[in-house]
């Protein structure tokens, strides 16, 4: 099972998360499977080490949640809270840990949300803002391939700080955009009025633009996501013919696999002159295919009124009730398909019916 699969249990277990009361009890269901889904064995103690203690100044015996070891030194605290907990008031209290330790990351979670820091900014200084953080029931594809760098398998701490300033301010440019889309600041339209009006931007001027200012970027945006539907569209319907394309060769081969008998054909002529007592011979029709020789009413698929298997080893002619089931006989010459002439004269009367 793969890490995408085993988070979305993990998600899958949040849904019951009423009946879990406690902080303790959040570890148990949510963060230790978290741990495990890593990669890390949560039950060796010189792997995951439980209440890690981080002497802190005058402040001695300070214990963290748990303390993820590689060589014998700790490279991630874990500071963990009830899935009730509101995480924002609670990084200074795993910032304190981190500094005194010579762990390159730190990760706060209520088993739900999931805030991985680092010292981006100042060496051994705990961040104020987290790198990467997700949402578990609402994880992204690219937010679990950045995940991936902490699993035990591929953990790389000079690799993944290399790339953790890039994520840090990337995440910060996305919370930005999201803010000057939905409601622009006056710099951000005062940015694109100089470009496009022609007089000074007054306060009134500016007041116009920044209404048309959301306006347009909520057409551009619509714009941008019908021209990628089309555009997927396009694919599927490509990607429909090249596949209707392709089974219309496998039909014209399978076609060309099929050889009508003389024996089929008089056959066919001892059921038409049957059915000759209800209907025109005209409307009696057949078509062959590799394991039957079916005959229709009217060329209709749905008014099938038999079923002959002459080419094995032992001949049969299956016959259809008013349910459509298929009811087979076996037959020695064809001349015993007279014998069925009452059957096949009634499910001729059904389908004129």
């Amino acid at each position: 099972m793969d890490l995408k699969d085993q988070l979305k249990l993990i998600a899958d277990r949040t849904k019951h998360k009423e009946s879990i009361q406690t902080e303790e009890a959040t570890k148990n269901a949510f963060v230790m499977p978290f741990l495990q889904s890593l990669g890390y064995d949560v039950f060796n103690p010189l792997e995951v080490v439980p209440e890690f203690i981080a002497d802190i100044g005058i402040k001695k015996g300070e214990k963290i949640d748990y303390a993820i070891f590689k060589d014998g030194h700790p490279t991630i605290l874990i500071e963990c809270k009830d899935w009730r907990q509101n995480l924002n008031v609670h990084d200074g209290q795993l910032l304190r840990y981190f500094h005194v330790s010579k762990a390159k990351f730190g990760l706060l979670t209520n088993g739900i949300v999931y805030r991985f820091y680092s010292d981006l900014v100042a060496p051994n200084k705990m961040d104020e803002k987290p790198f990467l953080e997700f949402n578990i029931t609402e994880i992204k594809d690219n937010q679990i391939e950045e995940l991936k760098k902490f699993h035990k398998a591929n953990f790389d701490a000079e690799s993944i700080v290399n790339t953790a300033s890039e994520m840090k301010y990337m995440n910060e440019l996305k919370h930005l955009l999201h803010q000057e889309l939905t409601e622009p600041s006056s710099e951000f339209v005062k940015y694109f009025a100089k470009q496009v009006y022609p007089s000074v931007v007054t306060a009134k001027v500016l007041d116009q633009f920044t209404e048309l200012t959301k306006k347009s970027i909520q057409h551009y945006i619509s714009d941008l996501i019908t021209e990628r539907l089309k555009t997927a569209l396009s694919k599927e319907d490509e990607k429909n013919k090249v596949e209707n394309e392709i089974s219309a060769e496998q039909n014209l081969e399978d076609i060309s696999k099929i050889n009508t008998t003389e024996e089929e054909l008089e056959a066919f002529l001892i059921v038409k002159t049957i059915l000759r007592q209800k209907v025109p011979a005209t409307r009696v029709t057949y078509r062959d295919a590799q394991s039957y020789f079916a005959i229709f009413l009217d060329d209709n698929n749905r008014k099938a009124i038999c079923r002959l298997y002459l080419n094995g080893g032992k001949k049969y002619i299956g016959t259809l009730d008013e349910n459509k089931k298929e009811t087979k006989f076996e037959i020695g010459t064809l001349d015993e398909i007279f014998n069925y002439s009452e059957i096949l004269l009634k499910t001729t009367e059904l389908y004129e019916k």
